[in-house]
């Protein structure tokens, strides 16, 4: 068995950052309003800088995609004769995007935030402005969840006492909600919709965001996997491995909390809000997977899994079912193996990735050739037909044909497994100005 050639690399810490409980605004004073123009009483034009600089640094543990053009679509025969992704030359503009799939101890991040906020309003630990009530952050980073006193005040965040275990009080899962409000632009764009209230296209959901750790006894029938369960999410062993069990509503949720965390610590600074964090469209995780060849079938070329020594190159399921062989039973870590050229690892294996990307079978047919993208905001009461998302990558249980760059798959949006995860990107310039 070949050892797996981790390369270490800085891992992303966002809890640096300062949580702030309150939505930033499309619209703030810092576009129309609430800064003096200074312009010279002249008569002349001399234009309005909305900022003397511009101060976003590189965001930490993402890479650069560089734009270009590629061959969307299988690079070699499809197998399963579907012909639902036909050979399409599509351009791609430049994006960041992370270099491994979001941990456990990242998206733990994002689960202590929503628990300390929740616990914090519940606490009194707010602060009213304009009729809304917005979370004392420095109070709730404090809140001690060691202190019985202080646990019994969460009582309502806690399982009933016949839900208890040895009448021990722990936190109920499905209280973790996350509230998020977003702007949808693109039902705003609609030429039907012109003129039409603002109020219109905001969308305002709570979303339970805690990972479903049952889904790995659930996904494989009469196979042992307790422990996984029990342990993935939890135990510290597996900090940095891919976050699963989260279906596509929840990694959605994460790119809004992501965008919420960073804009409010750079308001809080006086400094430009910056683009939203979100999924990748199908069309830019191929190519951001193929990392600048166009028609290789894996990340790292053609055609084999692996490489000259006879090391695999990816957690998969080798051969007939070999699990081990790869140097990983289940996942592995989220930064294991070799990068592509593009400085991203595990673009094929270890976990399958959502897309934002609707799946249709023939919407290589008709999606423009620049930057290419099917969206739809399904809701609860759609059809299932329409709730499927686009996955791609393969998976640590999945052969090597879905490992390929131009294989492509679909999950409903509803749906949690302990194969799929994801990683977020951000449209941001290529280079980036000094703190």
């Amino acid at each position: 068995m070949c050892p797996i050639p981790f390369n270490l690399k800085q891992m992303r810490n966002l809890s640096t950052l300062t949580a702030l409980f309150f939505m930033v605004l499309l619209a703030s004073c810092s576009k129309f309003g609430g800064k003096s123009s200074k312009m010279p009483n002249d008569g002349q034009l001399h234009g309005i800088a909305l900022s003397k600089k511009y101060v976003m640094p590189k965001p930490p543990g993402m890479v650069y995609v560089p734009p270009g053009t590629f061959h969307m679509g299988p690079s070699d025969e499809d197998v399963n004769f579907a012909y639902t992704a036909r050979n399409k030359q599509v351009s791609i503009n430049g994006f960041w995007m992370d270099a491994t799939e979001i941990t456990n101890a990242e998206y733990r991040q994002f689960v202590f935030w929503v628990r300390d906020s929740i616990a914090a309003k519940m606490l009194g630990y707010v602060k009213n402005q304009d009729g809304v009530d917005y979370i004392d952050q420095k109070k709730a980073q404090s809140i001690k969840w060691n202190d019985k006193a202080t646990i019994e005040k969460l009582d309502q965040m806690m399982y009933s006492p016949e839900n208890r275990i040895f009448g021990k009080r722990e936190i109920d899962a499905s209280k973790l909600v996350f509230h998020s409000e977003v702007f949808d632009t693109k039902e705003a764009a609609k030429r039907d919709n012109a003129g039409k209230a603002r109020s219109k296209f905001i969308i305002k959901k709570d979303t339970r965001i805690y990972p479903d750790t049952l889904a790995w006894i659930r996904d494989f029938s009469y196979s042992y996997n307790e422990p996984m369960t029990k342990r993935y999410f939890s135990h510290p062993a597996f900090n940095n491995y891919p976050v699963v069990g989260v279906n596509w509503v929840q990694a959605t949720a994460f790119c809004e909390w992501r965008t919420q965390l960073l804009n409010s610590s750079l308001e809080s600074k006086n400094r430009t809000p910056e683009s939203d964090f979100r999924l990748p469209t199908e069309a830019e995780w191929e190519y951001a997977a193929r990392g600048g060849r166009s028609q290789s079938m894996f990340p790292w070329g053609n055609y084999y899994l692996r490489n000259r020594k006879g090391c695999l190159l990816a957690n998969f399921k080798p051969g007939r079912g070999n699990y081990p062989e790869d140097g990983g039973f289940y996942t592995v870590r989220a930064d294991a193996y070799w990068p592509n050229d593009f400085g991203l690892y595990n673009m094929a294996g270890n976990v399958s990735e959502w897309t934002s990307s609707l799946y249709y079978e023939g919407g290589y047919n008709f999606q423009h050739d620049m930057n290419p993208d099917i969206r739809y905001n399904a809701k609860d009461t759609d059809p299932p037909r329409m709730k499927r998302k686009v996955l791609r990558g393969g998976s640590w249980k999945d052969v090597g044909f879905f490992l390929q760059t131009g294989t492509r798959t679909y999950e409903y949006q509803d749906t949690t497994k302990s194969y799929i995860g994801f990683r977020c990107v951000i449209d941001l310039p290529p280079t980036q100005g000094k703190r």
